[in-house]
Formats: C-alpha cells, sequence, structure tokens
C-alpha cells in the first residue's frame, strides 16, 4: 500500500477544553430585523447602513459573560490569588456565573454563585446544572424578575461573608479588572479584525460595565478615536446619561446612589455607576423600554432565527434607534452600496453598527 493510500494527517479542529470555546464568535449581519425595523417606522431601509452583532451565546456558558469569567480566574491563577481546589464565589444575575461554573469545572474549582432571588428560575437552574452550588438571596425592593441596585448590594454582601468564612476566592466582577480587560483584549480586537478596520459604531448594555468599557477603549484606541460608542441604559433606569462624574467603588456605596425604578433587562441597568467607568469613552446614549426589548426579543427569533436574553434585544433596539437618530448626521454617509464586499473591495462608505448579542433567551 503506498503512502498515498494510507490514513492522511488532517486537522480537524480538536480542541482541548471547552476554554478553547470561549471568544471568537461570529460577526451576524442583522439585514432582516433592520428592514422591519425601518419598514415599521414607514421608511425605506437605508442601504448606507448595516447592523452587525457578535453572536455570544454561541459560548459553553451561553453568554458574553463567559469571556470575563475566563479572564478573570487565569488572572487570580497567575497571581497566586487563585489555587487548584479553593472555592470561588460570586455574586451573579445568572450569566457570569454560568461562566464560572464553565471555567471552574475545566480548572477544578468548587463554585458558589450567590444570586438575588428576582433573578428567573431559570438561571438558577442552569448554574445547579453546571455544577455550581447555588445561594438566593431574598431581595430588598425588587420583584420576580426584576433586580434592584438594592437587591444587588445585599447579595454582593452575602457572597462577600461566604467568600470570607470559607477561606475562598471572590470574584467580584464589579472590581476586577478582568471583566474589562476580558473584552479590551478580545470582543474589540475581533469585531475590529471581522470588520476589517471599518467598523462606525459599537453599541452595548450596561451592566457592570465591563462589556462596554473594554471592547470602547480597544475601537476608540484603535481607530484614533474614530469609532462612535454608544452606553445603552433602560428608560427607567438612566443613571449613566444624568450623572458624568459619580462612580461607586465599593458595593457598600451602591445604596447612596441606586435609583428602584424596575426593568426587565436583567443584567444591565442595576442603577449605580459601575466603579471602573469612563464617561469620556460614550459618544452618545440610547434607552430602550421594556415593551420594546420584549417585542423586539421576540421578532428576531421570528425574523433572524435568534432565539436571545432581553438585554440583547435591547442592544438590537438601540443599535437600530442610533441608526436611524444618525441618518442626517456626518457619521452616515448615503450612498447605494451595502453589503461587505463593497467594504472589502474599499468602499468605505457603508456605515457598520456593532453590537453583541448577549446571551441566549433559554434562561428566561
Amino acid at each position: 500500500m503506498s503512502q498515498q493510500d494510507g490514513p492522511q494527517k488532517v486537522n480537524l479542529g480538536i480542541h482541548g477544553s471547552a476554554l478553547d470555546l470561549i471568544g471568537n464568535t461570529p460577526l451576524l449581519s442583522l439585514d432582516r430585523i433592520y428592514n422591519h425595523f425601518f419598514n415599521s417606522h414607514h421608511l425605506t431601509p437605508p442601504k448606507s447602513c448595516r447592523l452587525l452583532a457578535k453572536v455570544e451565546f454561541m459560548q459553553p456558558g451561553g453568554s458574553i459573560k463567559d469571556r470575563a469569567a475566563k479572564k478573570i480566574i487565569e488572572l487570580a491563577y497567575n497571581k497566586g490569588e487563585l489555587k487548584k481546589g479553593m472555592t470561588v464565589v460570586e455574586m451573579t444575575s445568572g450569566n457570569m456565573g454560568a461562566g464560572l461554573a464553565v471555567i471552574c469545572a475545566i480548572t477544578g474549582n468548587p463554585f458558589i454563585a450567590v444570586m438575588s432571588e428576582g433573578n428567573s428560575p431559570e438561571r438558577a437552574k442552569m448554574l445547579r446544572g453546571l455544577g455550581a452550588q447555588v445561594v438566593l438571596v431574598p431581595q430588598v425592593t425588587g420583584s420576580p424578575g426584576q433586580v434592584t441596585g438594592e437587591d444587588i448590594e445585599q447579595a454582593a454582601k452575602e457572597a462577600k461573608r461566604i467568600a470570607l468564612e470559607n477561606g475562598a476566592y471572590y470574584v467580584d466582577q464589579f472590581n476586577n479588572e478582568g471583566s474589562i480587560l476580558a473584552h479590551e483584549t478580545t470582543t474589540g480586537p475581533e469585531i475590529w479584525n471581522q470588520t476589517n478596520g471599518t467598523v462606525n459604531a459599537f453599541v452595548a448594555c450596561v451592566g457592570s460595565g465591563g462589556t462596554f468599557i473594554g471592547t470602547s477603549k480597544y475601537l476608540k484606541r484603535v481607530s484614533e478615536g474614530n469609532v462612535k460608542c454608544v452606553a445603552v441604559e433602560p428608560l427607567k433606569c438612566q443613571v449613566l446619561q444624568s450623572t458624568t462624574t459619580t462612580t461607586a467603588t465599593t458595593h457598600d456605596h451602591l445604596s447612596q446612589q441606586s435609583i428602584k425604578e424596575k426593568h426587565v433587562l436583567q443584567g444591565t441597568g442595576y442603577g449605580f455607576i459601575p466603579p471602573h467607568w469612563d464617561h469620556a469613552l460614550v459618544d452618545d446614549f440610547e434607552h430602550v423600554s421594556d415593551e420594546e426589548a420584549i417585542e423586539y426579543r421576540q421578532l428576531l427569533a421570528e425574523k433572524e432565527g435568534l432565539f436571545v436574553g432581553y438585554s440583547a434585544a435591547a442592544n438590537v433596539v438601540a443599535s437600530l434607534k442610533y441608526i436611524l437618530k444618525s441618518l442626517n448626521s456626518e457619521i452616515v454617509k448615503k450612498v447605494e452600496c451595502r453589503t461587505m464586499n463593497d467594504r472589502e473591495e474599499g468602499n468605505s462608505n457603508v456605515v457598520l453598527v456593532a453590537t453583541v448579542l448577549c446571551d441566549t433567551g433559554l434562561k428566561y
């Protein structure tokens, strides 16, 4: 038998663990929802713009928080703050918990997720399914499905207590630099590279702030400030736009700055300023109502075949509203070209607005 007849070495793209499945998510053009939005406003969909979205729910934990979880645990090991066998504790609305559960399963660290009872039961079920121990904390001012800043503060206090009593590593995602570095070193570069350096705007909801801050920092730096960054808040919880200088440095300060209005965008709009918030990164704000998020969550499933969470739907709505608002501004050049091929062939007149589909809709 000749060498040609025998087994051939083929690169099957085999990965060593679930850690290798985090990041490098697809960038999807949401043409159908784009057309629907403008048609619903009795407008012809502009060919001068395109809405793109990173499909973050394709990661092992089902959300964009996998990136931060991976970076945080990696940094903790590198600094000697975490060793194999040590327990990891975090206050979570569900997504960070799922990401940490995935990472800890690989690294061999027991994980305790501390959640407000206001988060959807499906989130707690998913965490338990991933091997995490789940501690539910009674709500202070919120109601089921609607978590307030006070609820978050209470859950954070309980997480700190558990970590201290168990000699565990407390993640503290709101204050952990890894939450920002994860997106500054992965999400931002991926968007830039996937658009061949032609992305014009980035739009994202703000919760802990890691996704928006990290991605915006990279895109601002690499584009020399040309990429516009738009922060998204729930309509009922507009804290960032109204406050430009005050920041929360610890969870103990949250009660002084929280806004109690309830909304359905779990994991965003906690009613306080994230500790690492940098207002200089923000070019504009968009606000999304509960009704808009609910409507577009359903439309994304019906029009694009994408079953996502409320914050992902809010990102899409906010991106479309930003495009509509910007039609007469300098960012949008009215030209008759729209395909990615136009961009690749050197036509830089198609405005690309990028956002993230934060998580799957299976946890709601």
